[in-house]
């Protein structure tokens, strides 16, 4: 069944709601941010904690130390409770753990130069201690042109600004999953738009992912609370739906942080014999 996962993005060092696609070291003008909360990572991870909503990741937006800090700050608020993403490598991810996330979230270290290194895998996963259950891999993609209708999206880094040699395909999803716990897939193209998620890749996760036995989590455009029943339905309930800019907590109108629990709660009760 699918579930509202929620996230707690950093940059600079403060909880911020930021149209992913603009995120670009070599253009910080063109940034746009839709949020930036008075309240510190801290007050986040407490409500999330408060009301059960295990799963959440905590994105780092950039390097630097105000973001470590800030991340830090969450996970100290919920240990064991939080995933944390940002910079993950093989000579960090532990420590990461041991300052109390539940998983670390690799994404632009496998693919530098643009192109996946296997190896780069293998030592982050050796830093766990060969424990898979402790990672989770981006696969965060942005759609890119095609002779046919058919679809593709090549795998993102770089702040979603550098389209990688890997697309996301069955059997990418196949040969990825013995290496982790899940997948975290950010749709860039539509990440903070609050213009309705990517419904065709929404259907190919599930269908993927659920083919390997493996959760996945999507987020990037989604609008209301209505989106985790479409998302439901899109993925016969095996993809995992996070919202961000639309939620109150977030300065949003269009979803209500407590309908979202209610969500959660209502498919806590539908799961139990």
């Amino acid at each position: 069944m699918t579930r509202f996962r929620p996230c707690i993005d950093l940059h600079a060092g403060q909880v911020k709601q930021i149209v992913g696609g603009t995120l670009d070291a070599d253009r910080p003008t063109t940034l746009q941010t839709n949020f930036v909360s008075h309240h510190p990572p801290a007050h986040f991870a407490q409500l999330y904690r408060d009301n059960s909503l295990t799963g959440a990741h905590v994105i780092m937006l950039g390097s630097g130390p105000e973001n470590q800090a800030a991340a830090r700050e969450a996970v100290g608020a919920w240990p064991d409770g939080l995933q944390v993403g940002g910079g993950i490598k093989d000579n960090n991810a532990q420590s990461w753990i041991e300052a109390g996330a539940s998983k670390v979230i690799v994404t632009s270290y496998l693919f530098e130069g643009g192109t996946f290194d296997q190896k780069k895998l293998d030592a982050v996963l050796a830093a766990l201690g060969g424990d898979k259950e402790r990672l989770v891999i981006d696969l965060s993609c942005r759609r890119v042109a095609t002779p046919t209708p058919t679809p593709r999206w090549a795998v993102a880094i770089n702040k979603w600004q550098t389209l990688t040699d890997m697309y996301l395909s069955a059997e990418t999803i196949a040969q990825l999953a013995p290496y982790c716990s899940e997948f975290l897939v950010h749709a860039a193209d539509v990440e903070g738009l609050q213009r309705g998620i990517d419904e065709e890749l929404v259907a190919k996760l599930a269908e993927w992912c659920g083919a390997v036995g493996i959760p996945v989590t999507y987020a990037g455009g989604a609008r209301h609370v209505e989106d985790l029943a479409l998302v439901e339905k899109l993925s016969g309930g095996k993809v995992d739906l996070t919202i961000g800019s639309a939620l109150d907590c977030f300065g949003g109108s269009g979803a209500k942080m407590d309908e979202c629990i209610a969500w959660n709660t209502q498919k806590d009760k539908e799961g139990k014999p």
